[in-house]
């Protein structure tokens, strides 16, 4: 499966490369860059540390999507959704791991996804995604009455979104769980005089500093008990190599917006 990289000079975009390059069934046939970026004309692999691949960078995605049987991105929103369109037109499969994304933003993306096959989650892990599944049971088994939910997360000083959108997949688990819209029953923000916790709400704290990948932690907590349910991400290797897992589950299937949780199986 030809597959391109956008952001290919950004960190996440190297260590994709390297994993399409790691990954039998899949070559890297492109590689893309904002315009302007020193790095247009370099080899993407010379950059990524790997061997040569033959693959220039480049700041023009149309010829290269037209060649390409998917696109890897981990971008930005306003990026994330041009590339989408660009998908679209091309008929391949878009696989986005960008985060922060806007009503608008989610809507744009779902209009491309009538044409091309798009895979989009907050989180490319296979850990996550179980650790989202099970939230989602123990969610469901435990009455908003007796259990409060509480998703902490912890991220490296340089991440510019908050709640994460792991964060945010684990909320959302947690509130399919228990039926309820997570836009209706989230708190992202406490501070002064609160008053006590309403019920059945989800809230969200989140921390940045140092050079954390990613820590994640769903709190249910009774009276007298808590459940802990976590996963800590020690190297985003692991996410670029669901996102690589994406695209080939991916390819020649039909077009819609897919999450990582159907290429689970989950």
């Amino acid at each position: 499966m030809g597959l391109v990289v956008v952001g290919a000079a950004g960190r996440m975009g190297r260590t994709l490369i390297r994993a399409v390059h790691e990954t039998p069934g899949a070559s890297l046939v492109g590689a893309v860059e904002r315009e302007g970026s020193p790095f247009i004309g370099q080899d993407a692999g010379m950059l990524a540390g790997v061997e040569p691949l033959d693959v220039t960078i480049s700041d023009d995605p149309l010829p290269v999507f037209a060649r390409a049987d998917g696109v890897l991105d981990f971008t930005v929103p306003s990026a994330t959704t041009v590339f989408a369109g660009y998908a679209a037109q091309a008929r391949i499969a878009h696989i986005i791991g960008t985060t922060g994304c806007s009503d608008a933003d989610d809507a744009k993306i779902a209009a491309a996804a009538r044409h091309a096959t798009i895979v989009k989650s907050g989180n490319m892990s296979l850990g996550v995604n179980l650790l989202a599944a099970l939230v989602e049971q123990a969610a469901k088994a435990l009455d908003a009455g007796d259990f409060d939910i509480e998703v902490l997360e912890m991220h490296h000083r340089h991440k510019v979104d908050a709640p994460s959108g792991t964060a945010l997949l684990l909320g959302e688990a947690a509130a399919g769980g228990r039926a309820v819209a997570l836009s209706q029953n989230s708190v992202r923000v406490r501070d002064g005089h609160t008053g006590p916790r309403e019920e059945g709400t989800i809230g969200f704290a989140s921390l940045r500093g140092g050079s954390v990948v990613g820590d994640h932690s769903v709190i249910l907590a009774g009276t007298g008990e808590r459940i802990v349910l976590s996963h800590h991400a020690e190297d985003r290797a692991l996410f670029a190599r669901g996102a690589v897992k994406a695209a080939l589950w991916a390819h020649d299937r039909k077009p819609g917006l897919y999450s990582m949780r159907d290429v689970l199986g989950l």
